[in-house]
């Protein structure tokens, strides 16, 4: 039997996510669905060198400063708008009735970890006292957030 599906959706689609803290909140804020790029990988042609550790950066140097920052925000319903392109804003505004009492009950954050960057946005495992959650967080050209999506961390990873 599949976990049941919830969606945060911070960005331009809508990420279908599994439960892995099921909360009524959460299994109301679904918006759709598509493929997470994260999940899904593409197959390469040929595996690539493997690189050392240090190596391994966010595409954004103020990323994880970033989503501290917008947790925050969010968690004091003080969020600065600001950070974000005008249309991710607007999607925010339209969600934080649902996605602030969420990252509200969630407790304090323990550790912002980065995992990998992919096609431009950069993964973090964000573990705060009470839920252990996944964020992506894209920038645009200018420096704002233009993707942004958390989720609990899918079981086995």
């Amino acid at each position: 039997m599949k976990s049941p599906v919830f969606a945060v959706v911070l960005g331009a689609a809508a990420l279908a996510l599994p439960m892995t803290a099921p909360t009524q909140a959460m299994a109301q804020a679904a918006a759709g669905t598509v493929p997470n790029t994260f999940d899904n990988a593409a197959p390469q042609q040929a595996a690539p060198a493997p690189q050392p550790a240090a190596a391994a950066r966010p595409a954004n140097a103020n990323a994880a400063a970033t989503i501290r920052t917008i947790i925050s925000g969010m968690k004091s319903n003080s969020l600065d708008f600001s950070l974000f392109t005008d249309e991710l804003a607007g999607k925010i505004r339209e969600q934080q009735a649902q996605i602030f009492p969420i990252l509200q009950g969630f407790g304090e954050v323990q550790a912002v970890d980065f995992v990998r960057s992919q096609e431009g946005a950069d993964l973090f495992i964000v573990t705060f006292a009470a839920a252990q959650t996944q964020w992506v967080i894209g920038f645009d050209d200018a420096g704002k957030v233009d993707a942004l999506l958390f989720r609990p961390v899918p079981e086995g990873e």
